[in-house]
């Protein structure tokens, strides 16, 4: 029989159709109707953000923050090497500088101790990416933050529902992006949101969502027209968009812990593997709660990756690597330049596999997902070694 295991299935929960039909039935399907708000009170609620508002994808937050913090041509914006390309480019595209600092080698998230080597006097702010949903070491990277007058922009794009020591991801630093792409979490197609956590930003950050203009503060009925306030873009999500969100957010809880029933799974059948040095598995700080995101292996030093992901591949399983490290691409050696060594992203990214994890699958799809695994890593080494 022929296994067939995808690396991601976007989950439905059964209220989608039944809430765009009563964005329909509403007739409001541009940004802003009752479901937007309903997401919105929800990231608020959940989040303890100042103000949170729903973008049409986590690219564009991330957009909007380097427009909040005013980055400028030569401005540099210090962030992590290992992360999607979105992070760099949010910045890029006001003509700010990406200095990309190595990562820890146990979470991959940014390496609190090499930030404030790469610090300059053009430096603006700090851009943690909370990698598979495990948190930066925040305490730390605040207390830089604020001896060095710059700002923290969390790219918590996988990081919903995740918290470090009891506070939410994406509200901990000045601003915060989180991501609804259909690969993540909780999920609409495509979306984002912007958190606003700093006093100061909530305002601004209405209007340059709306094109630039005080259009929100109009339908509040506190202007009597509204008219051109500064520079923006249109970020706002369609309401049906919202409307299929707020199905998700409803059940966000349960997603969650669907997910981490998953995780654990992978992580108990694993825990040989490791000792047995065939691996690493994940490393999760006590003090950070996580949302099984993902579940990744670092393969041990002596086995090809390539061969491993291709023998999954033969054999239906859709495991898969992750980013390709910004510092080595062109566009990133165009555009930014590194602070110093990047030994442990250069040494990890090439060892990554990413294993198939959604709502809906079973422990037997893991486990044959595993004793696949177990196989390919065999013949991987027969590889590395030959």
């Amino acid at each position: 029989m022929t296994i067939h295991i995808p690396f991601n299935k976007p989950y439905m929960t059964g209220q989608e159709l039944g809430y765009i039909a009563e964005a329909h039935g509403n007739l409001h399907l541009a940004g802003d109707g009752m479901f937007t708000k309903r997401c919105h009170a929800w990231l608020e609620q959940h989040t303890g953000a100042r103000r949170a508002l729903l973008t049409h994808s986590c690219t564009a937050a991330l957009e909007m923050t380097a427009l909040l913090a005013a980055i400028k041509p030569g401005d540099e914006i210090i962030m992590p090497s290992y992360t999607f390309v979105s992070t760099a480019n949010a910045f890029a595209l006001r003509g700010g500088v990406p200095v990309f600092v190595d990562i820890r080698p146990d979470t991959l998230n940014l390496d609190e101790t090499r930030i404030e080597a790469a610090i300059t006097p053009k430096t603006r702010a700090i851009v943690p990416v909370h990698y598979a949903g495990v948190s930066c070491e925040m305490d730390a990277i605040t207390d830089i933050a604020k001896r060095h007058g710059l700002l923290v922009i969390e790219d918590a794009a996988q990081g919903v529902t995740s918290t470090y020591k009891g506070r939410a991801l994406g509200s901990i630093g000045d601003l915060g992006a989180y991501s609804f792409h259909e690969t993540k979490n909780v999920i609409s197609g495509e979306g984002g949101a912007l958190l606003v956590n700093a006093p100061g930003f909530a305002a601004q950050a209405e209007i340059i969502r709306e094109k630039g203009t005080d259009r929100s503060r109009y339908f509040r009925g506190e202007v009597d027209k509204y008219t051109w306030q500064d520079i923006g873009s249109s970020f706002l999500p369609g309401e049906l968009i919202a409307a299929f969100l707020w199905a998700q957010l409803e059940q966000a809880g349960r997603i969650t812990d669907e997910r981490l029933a998953s995780w654990r799974h992978y992580h108990a059948l694993l825990a040989d593997l490791e000792t047995d040095c065939w691996l690493r598995r994940p490393v999760i700080p006590e003090h950070c709660v996580h949302n099984a995101h993902m579940y990744y292996i670092l393969v041990a030093p002596h086995v090809n990756r390539q061969v491993v992901l291709d023998t999954l591949k033969q054999a239906g399983i859709g495991a898969v690597f992750h980013y390709i490290p910004l510092h080595s691409s062109r566009a990133g050696m165009a555009v930014g330049r590194a602070a110093g060594e990047l030994d442990v992203t250069d040494a990890l990214a090439g060892r990554l596999i990413r294993l198939p994890l959604w709502v809906g699958l079973t422990r037997a799809n893991q486990e044959e997902v595993v004793d696949v695994l177990k196989r390919a890593l065999r013949v991987g080494a027969q590889a590395g070694n030959a």
